[in-house]
């Protein structure tokens, strides 16, 4: 799974991305905490940093690189068994938690977890996926995303299903958050391993519509820049970008003893 901007508001968790109403961390954070900032200038440093890495993709070899995660909503697809990722997310005030830390491991073949650490406001917040289905192109998970036990948030359960095919990506599924059910919707095409743009949408007008970009820098490494459109107001435009970086924590060296056993 991948999860988004925890709002506190993609689990590729990591990616990973879900809004609405939720508070300012894990899959979506809480837009009614967010504060509303003059957007010139988090719009500038981001585009600034955005540069920079594209500058390294173009650079970089995409033989060993793969991509994943949209930028607002979970994604069915799990984190690899062993994969623990570390990301650094920094968006517009009024999308989430201005800084944020995120870890997701992939515990088995069909579950992961993650959590999220915000800052302003301190929160801690939790999220989980499990794999009903993970034969692609048939994917169907289901989980929860941003609880918050410190801040009283209860988890916002979740369904997903995507068809994935070597270049096309789709996604559709539902979300409870709160007092109502809101949809998800999702889309991303894959040029080879280190790019990807993506497109993504959930219900409500607290949550957003976005459209970005994947590019891995590295097998290991990579950002997500993305620019979210608020649903109640379209104009409205926030700038947000990722940072991941995975660890093998046990994965390959399973893998690596499996086949020296041969």
């Amino acid at each position: 799974m991948t999860i988004g901007p925890c709002r506190s508001n993609a689990l590729g968790m990591q990616a990973a991305k879900t809004c609405s109403a939720c508070h300012a961390g894990a899959f979506s954070e809480g837009r009614e905490r967010s504060r509303r900032v003059d957007p010139p200038m988090d719009g500038f440093a981001v585009a600034n940093i955005v540069i920079v890495f594209a500058i390294l993709c173009l650079c970089s070899s995409p033989t060993l690189a793969t991509t994943k995660g949209l930028s607002q909503i979970v994604t069915p697809d799990l984190q690899e068994e062993g994969d623990l990722s570390l990301s650094l997310q920094i968006q517009d005030k009024r999308i989430a938690n201005p800084y944020e830390l995120q870890a997701e491991l992939g515990l088995t073949k069909w579950a992961e977890v993650a959590v999220f650490r915000g800052f302003d406001p301190d929160d801690w917040i939790f999220g989980t996926e499990i794999g009903l289905v993970q034969k692609e192109p048939y994917l169907l998970s289901i989980g929860f995303v941003n609880w918050s036990p410190h801040l009283d948030v209860d988890p916002q359960p979740y369904i997903e299903a995507g068809y994935y095919l070597e270049h096309h990506k789709f996604i559709v599924g539902a979300i409870h958050a709160g007092y109502k059910n809101e949809a998800i919707l999702g889309y991303a095409y894959d040029f080879n391993k280190t790019w990807r743009v993506q497109v993504d949408w959930q219900s409500g007008s607290e949550n957003s519509s976005t459209i970005g970009f994947t590019c891995n820098v590295t097998r290991d490494f990579q950002f997500n820049p993305a620019i979210y459109f608020s649903n109640d107001d379209p104009k409205r435009l926030m700038a947000y970008i990722v940072f991941t970086y995975t660890f093998h924590a046990w994965a390959d060296k399973t893998k690596e003893a499996s086949e020296s056993s041969k």
